[in-house]
């Protein structure tokens, strides 16, 4: 592991590009002008059954304009660095924007909510130096110590190690300039066990910007080995109204339905089952979620968001009720409203646990239906209707029984939301939405 850079381009190149194109793009006439470019360096390996599946390196590189004339937008974007190609995009951009139709709504962000320098070190990149020897290694020593677990693990889907690393520059006319670097890391492993009708699988995976506090390969593959053993000899449910108690590794999913059925685009285009929220109690009373986008080391941490908008800690629901939307400047000037600095996603959202850890929440469900994992799609985001294909557990006062499989789980998210009975202390940070496990009241589980 190394901290040395993996880029073959400096901040400071970048920012000389993001000028020069600032600077033609306002020569050509244009009222405002945004520009960001930025490069990408990864590498994957992935083994399956011992045997080396797959290498895959990746550099990428990308620079965009946009430009505006009044509320006439244009934008075109180049992997080409040079001169000429810089010259050619900026052309591109200012004859798309005097061709486009009338928008009042778009522009720059509002010049008082950019963020100013010098901001935070939120430790976002920590590189590592893999090697494809090295990653083949780690990838064998993932799979081996899943297969390795029990001889009913007959087959193997392949351990992947893969390490992302990026960085970017944007800037704009109001003066804003600045940009960073991140990283990614991530380890995962699915095996197979049993055979002819009663054949299951399931896997397991670490990730993290720091390599150091990845799960170790072994950790990694036994896990996904004890996960895919539970599963056989699973049974089959008749129909049913229970409790169901969503894993923390799928609970996340709930937190991005609502993020998705509160953010501008959804909002404004009509297309959202919670429409007009703020200020209503959508969840259980003792539900919070609150986003912190300076969390050190966090995985949608930014001082900034897209549009260079200062991110800030905030509750977004409070009590069970929505206290914020997540906006651009675009969707929040459609809105009447003001950015809440989530162009790009949303940052760290962290739900309040309530009701103990998942051995708790496992008891106070009683009798139900354990969710370990999802299929298919069938989420209505404008009416909320959910229905999912499921597998997991049945439970019965308190304890996991047996297996299930071949269920499917559906309600709505809006009963769902105000159903919900407990978070758990089991928090699984995998990504943007950060929370334990669900536990939501009752639910249909249709299965033979």
């Amino acid at each position: 592991m190394s901290d040395h850079s993996p880029f073959h381009y400096s901040q400071e190149y970048f920012q000389s590009l993001v000028q020069t194109a600032l600077q033609q793009a306002c020569q050509a006439g244009a009222s405002a002008v945004e520009v960001e470019v930025s490069e990408g360096v990864g590498l994957g390996v992935t083994v399956r059954l011992g045997e080396v599946e797959t290498i895959e390196y990746n550099r990428d590189k990308d620079l965009g304009v946009t430009v505006y004339f009044g509320p006439q937008r244009g934008q075109a974007s180049t992997s080409d660095f040079s001169a000429a190609a810089l010259r050619s995009t900026v052309d591109k951009a200012v004859a798309i924007a005097r061709h486009t139709a009338l928008d009042p709504f778009a522009g720059l962000a509002d010049p008082a909510l950019l963020a100013q320098a010098p901001w935070p070190d939120l430790g976002l990149f920590r590189p590592w130096d893999l090697s494809v020897e090295q990653g083949i290694d780690w990838a064998r020593r993932c799979e081996s110590a899943a297969l390795a677990q029990d001889r009913r693990l007959n087959n193997s889907e392949g351990a992947t190690v893969h390490t992302q690393n990026s960085h970017f520059f944007y800037g704009n006319t109001l003066g804003f300039m600045g940009g960073y670097a991140g990283s990614s890391h991530n380890l995962s492993c699915a095996v197979i066990a049993g055979k002819d009708q009663d054949m299951q699988r399931d896997y397991w995976y670490s990730t993290s910007r720091h390599p150091d506090q990845l799960e170790s390969p072994e950790q990694v593959g036994r896990q996904a080995a004890e996960r895919t053993l539970r599963r056989l000899e699973a049974r089959r449910l008749s129909t049913r109204q229970v409790p169901v108690l969503f894993e923390a590794s799928l609970a996340s999913g709930l937190i991005g339905h609502f993020v998705g059925a509160v953010s501008g685009g959804s909002l404004y285009r009509g297309t959202s089952f919670l429409p007009d929220s703020l200020g209503q109690r959508v969840f259980d009373e003792r539900f919070s979620l609150r986003e912190e986008p300076h969390l050190p080391g966090g995985l949608a941490s930014a001082p900034f968001d897209d549009e260079g908008v200062a991110t800030h800690p905030r509750l977004v629901v409070n009590n069970g009720v929505v206290e914020g939307y997540f906006l651009g400047s675009y969707s929040a000037r459609k809105l009447g409203m003001r950015s809440t600095a989530n162009a790009g996603g949303s940052h760290n959202l962290i739900a309040t646990p309530f009701g103990g850890g998942f051995e708790d929440l496992l008891r106070q469900m009683d009798r139900g239906v354990l969710v370990t994992e999802l299929l298919g799609h069938g989420v209505n985001g404008v009416t909320g209707d959910y229905s999912r294909g499921a597998a997991g557990f049945w439970v019965e006062q308190g304890q996991i029984q047996y297996p299930v499989h071949e269920i499917t789980i559906a309600g709505n998210l809006k009963e769902m939301f105000r159903a919900i009975q407990g978070v758990g202390t089991d928090v699984r940070v995998r990504g943007s939405k950060i929370c334990g496990s669900i536990l939501v009241g009752e639910m249909t589980v249709a299965g033979e």
